[in-house]
């Protein structure tokens, strides 16, 4: 994992008021909650006392009791009441938990994974999806380390081939390019995928006006946007469950129906759709070893790969910044 970085976890519906929310995330269970002010809290889901899990317990005046020895949890993970001990004993630095800072964004849980710090960075999310789109999810688990489902966002050479029958059509094989552009850890990719009639691909600094091609988005550490058009896009949240699983919140977001009954009507059949595209990729990343992806591997990568080196680049100098 990219260390200090904010990464999107979980759907926030998720996340209901007066209830627990137990997943493993970071090869971690984790337990969310919100408390009496609304607030997103995250904490480890194992008690400090006996290793009971929090998930299984209860919410009471915003704090997490645990169903096996009632001991109290506030969102920084500390104890605050042992009922064996007495209402008025005061529980020691030694009784808590690992806590996380979690906020609730663009329809997300954030979860901060890292060094704990006074001011945390702002949520990073792509800028012309904060307002004026609706969407709609869909959900699942695919069975590869979260590496490799980006990396298949991020892969422009498989399209003819594992979608060959749905945005795949048109035996567009030969890959110019792509055109990688960095801004902080935002990267924009610029795709021209065309016909082969035997010439050699353009080289990325070869492609005139590159900036009007169609182009896709990969925000680190684990969010992706496909800019179809400017009234149409297709996002993903990659939320790491362990080193072997990836939880993927797939939206299709849209901005050209506005009529509420009809906007939904359009949103479902987008849903249809992503999950359709989604598994033709799913039946083939599975498979794909090892599941987790490095910079150095045993792969011989093709000019048309460059997204997913530069991803693998960036993935290794942010991990050894927070070395």
């Amino acid at each position: 994992m990219i260390a200090n970085q904010w990464y999107a976890v979980l759907d926030a519906r998720e996340v209901k008021k007066n209830a627990l929310t137990g997943v493993t995330r970071f090869s971690q269970k984790l337990v969310f909650w919100k408390n009496d002010k609304n607030e997103v809290c995250c904490v480890a889901d194992k008690c400090c006392h006996r290793g009971a899990s929090l998930s299984c317990g209860t919410l009471e005046n915003g704090k997490v009791v645990c169903p096996f020895h009632g001991f109290e949890y506030d969102k920084t993970g500390k104890v605050t009441y042992i009922p064996a001990n007495g209402k008025n004993a005061v529980p020691g630095e030694q009784y808590r938990v690992t806590a996380y800072p979690a906020r609730e964004a663009y329809g997300f849980i954030w979860v901060w994974y890292g060094k704990q710090q006074t001011t945390l960075p702002e949520i990073p999310f792509f800028t012309d999806l904060k307002q004026g789109f609706t969407y709609g999810q869909i959900d699942e688990t695919w069975p590869v380390h979260y590496t490799r489902a980006i990396e298949n966002q991020l892969d422009v050479v498989h399209l003819p081939f594992v979608h060959r029958t749905t945005i795949g059509k048109g035996n567009k094989k030969l890959v110019n390019g792509p055109v990688v552009r960095w801004d902080g850890t935002l990267m924009t990719f610029y795709v021209d995928n065309t016909l082969d009639n035997g010439q050699r691909p353009l080289k990325p600094d070869e492609i005139p006006g590159y900036e009007k091609l169609f182009s896709l988005q990969l925000q680190m550490p684990n969010t992706w946007q496909n800019r179809i058009s400017p009234k149409l896009r297709v996002m993903a949240a990659f939320a790491p469950v362990d080193d072997e699983n990836t939880h993927i919140y797939l939206r299709f977001y849209q901005n050209f129906v506005r009529v509420p009954g009809l906007r939904s009507l359009v949103n479902a059949a987008g849903k249809i759709m992503d999950r359709v595209i989604l598994h033709q990729d799913r039946r083939v990343v599975i498979t794909q070893l090892p599941k987790k992806s490095e910079l150095e591997m045993d792969e011989h990568l093709v000019q048309g790969d460059l997204p997913i080196i530069e991803f693998r680049k960036k993935r290794d100098e942010l991990k050894k910044s927070t070395v």
